[in-house]
């Protein structure tokens, strides 16, 4: 088994003190030249690396913040962790990045490691709706900012998207192309952002003087390709299809678009079609994906500089905040042939 070589053994094959190796690794200007460039051979010869825990354990502060997703199989998170690592990086922190997959059970064990971690701060997107697995790593002390989720700014600070504005302008933009039978294919309505993208799309029906039950709604179980080709199959299964589709992330919205070509129906001239998030994926799709844009990047970013802020040396004067995004429509192919 390969011994870690430590700092003693540096001052050892140096001939210098222990005290003089430390002078090198955190206050070179304090070391002789010639001494200097010794104690730096000889760490490069034993391959010798500072223990982090234990600076941490000096500095009484880690280097590194975590950032709990809910899928990193969605481009979406990509673009948040994108956002949060660039911050972090030049605030010359690591970011330890993990994937709860919207397990209630594995967010818990993730927020229980970053506990016994005692790392500077945490990035998360909840999988546990009832806020019961946070409210226990609250007992910590270790502060935390909630990415595309609102928390009330008296508890901590959240960056989130306006997502009832999302739905609105997703099916607004529909009705103004002529459709007035609208399906809206949702992700599980135990997640906020579902249900406050559908409540938006139900604002924009009740705006254009329609009935609520003008929206169909076609609930999958998880935001992916497979139930998006899955919801497709039941949309065309319908008695009477709608013209036109809303899908409350792209990923659902491809699959259904996959379903669709499957059976020969035509994007758009057959449905209209519309996203949400606006993924790299949604503008290279067969048919290019008319989809309501997330600031993703902005929004890691952001967190990252909260959290940053709340942790940081003037730690006391931060003041929590709850931000929220404008979200924007982007048009593409999808909707975009004339209805009939």
């Amino acid at each position: 088994m390969a011994q870690t070589v430590g700092i003693k053994e540096v001052a050892r094959h140096a001939g210098v003190s222990v005290g003089t190796v430390s002078n090198v690794i955190n206050r070179p200007h304090m070391v002789a030249e010639e001494t200097r460039e010794r104690v730096l051979g000889a760490i490069s010869e034993l391959g010798y690396v500072r223990s982090e825990s234990a600076r941490q354990l000096r500095a009484g502060r880690s280097r590194i913040i975590s950032l709990l997703v809910l899928d990193m199989a969605n481009p979406f998170f990509v673009d948040v962790a994108s956002g949060a690592e660039r911050v972090a990086r030049g605030a010359s922190l690591g970011v330890m990045l993990c994937n709860s997959a919207q397990s209630v059970t594995e967010e818990a064990d993730y927020l229980s490691l970053f506990a016994e971690q005692r790392v500077r701060g945490v990035l998360v997107t909840p999988a546990d709706l009832t806020g019961r697995n946070l409210a226990e790593f609250r007992r910590h002390r270790i502060p935390f900012v909630l990415v595309d989720r609102v928390l009330p700014s008296a508890e901590g600070c959240s960056v989130s998207v306006d997502d009832v504005l999302g739905g609105r302008l997703a099916v607004q933009h529909l009705l103004d192309q002529g459709h007035s039978s609208i399906a809206y294919v949702s992700g599980p309505m135990s997640l906020q952002q579902c249900r406050d993208r559908r409540d938006g799309a139900l604002a924009a029906l009740t705006d254009a003087g329609l009935d609520a039950s003008a929206l169909r709604v076609v609930e999958a179980d998880r935001l992916d390709v497979p139930e998006g080709r899955d919801a497709g199959a039941r949309l065309l299964g319908m008695d009477t299809r709608p013209s036109a589709v809303f899908c409350a992330n792209d990923l659902l919205a491809l699959g259904v678009l996959q379903a669709l070509f499957a059976e020969g129906v035509r994007v758009p001239e057959d449905v209209a079609l519309v996203g949400y998030d606006d993924i790299e994926f949604a503008a290279a799709a067969a048919v290019p994906l008319t989809s309501v844009r997330q600031p993703a990047v902005r929004m890691g970013r952001q967190a990252a500089e909260l959290l940053l802020e709340e942790t940081g040396d003037e730690a006391d004067r931060h003041r929590h905040q709850s931000i929220v995004l404008e979200p924007e429509l982007i048009v593409r192919d999808s909707t975009l042939a004339p209805h009939h």
